[in-house]
């Protein structure tokens, strides 16, 4: 990247960079001239990204987060963005579908955190501030959501997750946030619109439950990573930042 802008000069890794909220993000933190690794655990959705180092990572795998700690180096920022949503109340939930849930969407960003951090804290003694924000949701301890108990369990210990890494390690220069977004236009969403008995109602549900009238746009999400991810969000640690178009007010 060429200029200046809010990210220049950091190293930022992002999870699930192929599609949806994490290439939005990626594109987005490259635009302001941050050294992004996009990862995904699907190459094909890597291939257009341009202008950034892409690594093929599944994160549920130990073996492959350490290899890739290992070979990156210190990080100005990390945005665990890879998760799954599940659907049913608590009478439909599978043993197999709950315990997928907390692995991808809790495990996973303890083990990336375990792997990365350490070396984030020395980069930390160098600069006076590193980031680290994890994908949590408005479904979460902040709301409930009809046939949303799996997916707003796990959120809600992402929340309670970041908040325990912020605390330990705030004396330290670590920043670390939860990012809780409402009801976006991904690709995982459309895919839950299309599997409903009826999409095109499903569709309307969805728009219904936000007071703007409108699904967001990754587009509308992405520029809170960049935020929390910069040094403008230098007094910003611990919090689950709601962005929601309303929907918790």
């Amino acid at each position: 990247m060429t200029g200046q802008g809010r990210l220049q000069g950091k190293r930022i890794l992002i999870t699930a960079a192929g599609q949806g909220i994490g290439r939005a993000t990626a594109l987005a933190c490259a635009a302001e001239g941050a050294e992004v690794i996009a990862t995904d655990r699907n190459p094909a959705l890597l291939a257009d990204l341009q202008g950034m180092r892409t690594e093929v990572l599944d994160v549920t795998d130990q073996a492959a987060i350490d290899r890739l700690a290992a070979a990156t180096g210190p990080l100005d920022g990390l945005f665990n963005c890879a998760g799954v949503v599940h659907g049913g109340t608590v009478l439909e939930i599978q043993d197999e579908d709950w315990a997928f849930a907390f692995d991808l969407n809790v495990t996973a960003m303890m083990r990336m955190v375990r792997a990365f951090l350490p070396q984030m804290l020395t980069r930390a003694d160098q600069t006076g501030s590193v980031s680290i924000v994890n994908m949590a949701s408005m479904a979460s301890s902040l709301k409930g959501f009809v046939n949303r108990t799996t997916y707003g369990a796990s959120k809600a210990a992402v929340i309670g997750l970041t908040k325990g890494i912020a605390a330990d390690f705030v004396k330290q220069g670590l920043r670390c946030n939860a990012l809780c977004p409402g009801t976006v236009d991904t690709p995982s969403l459309r895919g839950r619109i299309a599997s409903a008995a009826d999409p095109v109602q499903a569709e309307r549900d969805f728009i219904a439950r936000q007071p703007t009238g409108r699904l967001a746009s990754v587009e509308d999400i992405a520029p809170m990573v960049v935020y929390l991810l910069s040094d403008d969000s230098r007094f910003v640690t611990g919090q689950a930042m709601l962005v929601d178009g309303g929907v918790t007010i």
